[in-house]
Order: C-alpha cells, then structure tokens, then sequence
C-alpha cells in the first residue's frame, strides 16, 4: 500500500512541477490581481469531464463547480451566487456529460449512502425517463431550471445567461439544449 501511495504521490508531485513551469506570469497576475472568470461551470466530478480543457479556457477564465452528477445543493448555489454576485461572473454551465455514473447509478435504482442524496435528485430531475442519453440531458436541464427559480429574485444575479449542455465522452463534442 505504501508503495502505491509514494508512486501516487510522485505523479502528483511531477505534475505540480510541471505545471508550475507553464504560464507563470498568468499565474502571477491572477495572484496579484484576482480572478476575473468569463463563466460558471458547474459539471460533474468525473476525471474525464475537464472544463479547461473541453473549452480551451486558462487560469482564471473559469469557476468550475464540481460534483458528481452535477447536481445542486445550497452548497453549490452558493459558491455561484458568489462568483455571479461578487465576481460579477454573469454567464452559467451546467455541464452533464455522456456515460455518467450518477446517472448511472440513478438508473438502477439509486444508491447507498451518501450517494443516495445524489441519486435521489438525479431521480427527481429525470422523472420516469430511462435512456441514459436522455437522463443526462434532462438532469442538466433540471439544474439550469432550479438556477433560474433561486436566481430570479436576486437583481445582481439575475440577469445571468443560465444554460445547460452535455459533453460527449467518446468525441469530445458539447450539445447545447434549449
């Protein structure tokens, strides 16, 4: 076991290495002068879901909000009411994505634990719905739904561009929805 964590821990380190030689005057300014983010991307926990990468973004261009099945809590509201309200950040994504194992999850009848809190709201977004394509529309359609509701009443937020989209694992491709 230890030598997996050391192995582990050497990849992490190398790589903080690595980053730390890219882009450094960027990273030094954002230090100075803050972060300026042009979009709020709440999305799924899933590795293989990287919203710098799938949209080019570099440091500061993104507040990205992570968690699994990108579902929302008033933990998430508010750490994007802060970037809307406080970093005047007045465009949102909600970002689902294809072969989502919350999703998944959901559609087999929901989960144990903690989990279940994940699940049961993912269950609550799809309804009766059972593709799993549709499923991960429908679940981030339901975030970008509940946005607009808890926002509408809030002048500084909203005003806000709430959209919600789902990225494909295999091509790499958003699907904006309406």
């Amino acid at each position: 076991m230890n030598e997996k964590k050391n192995e582990i821990r050497s990849r992490l380190r190398a790589g903080n290495e690595g980053y730390r030689k890219l882009d450094s005057a960027r990273r030094a300014d954002t230090a100075r002068n803050g972060q300026h983010p042009w979009a709020i991307v709440v999305c799924c926990s899933d590795s293989r879901v990287i919203p710098e990468k799938i949209f080019s973004a570099d440091i500061g261009d993104l507040f990205v909000i992570r968690i699994a099945g990108n579902v929302l809590d008033n933990h998430q509201i508010g750490s994007i009411e802060y970037a809307a309200a406080h970093l005047h950040c007045s465009h949102i994504l909600i970002l689902g994505h294809t072969g989502c194992g919350a999703v998944s999850a959901a559609l087999g009848g929901g989960g144990e634990g903690f989990i279940q809190y994940i699940t049961d709201d993912i269950l609550e977004a799809i309804a009766e719905e059972r593709d799993p394509a549709n499923a991960c529309r429908l679940n981030a359609l339901h975030a970008a739904e509940r946005l607009r509701r808890e926002f509408s009443e809030h002048p500084e937020i909203g005003e806000a561009v709430i959209e919600a989209a789902v990225y494909d694992l295999e091509s790499g491709t958003v699907e904006w929805l309406p």
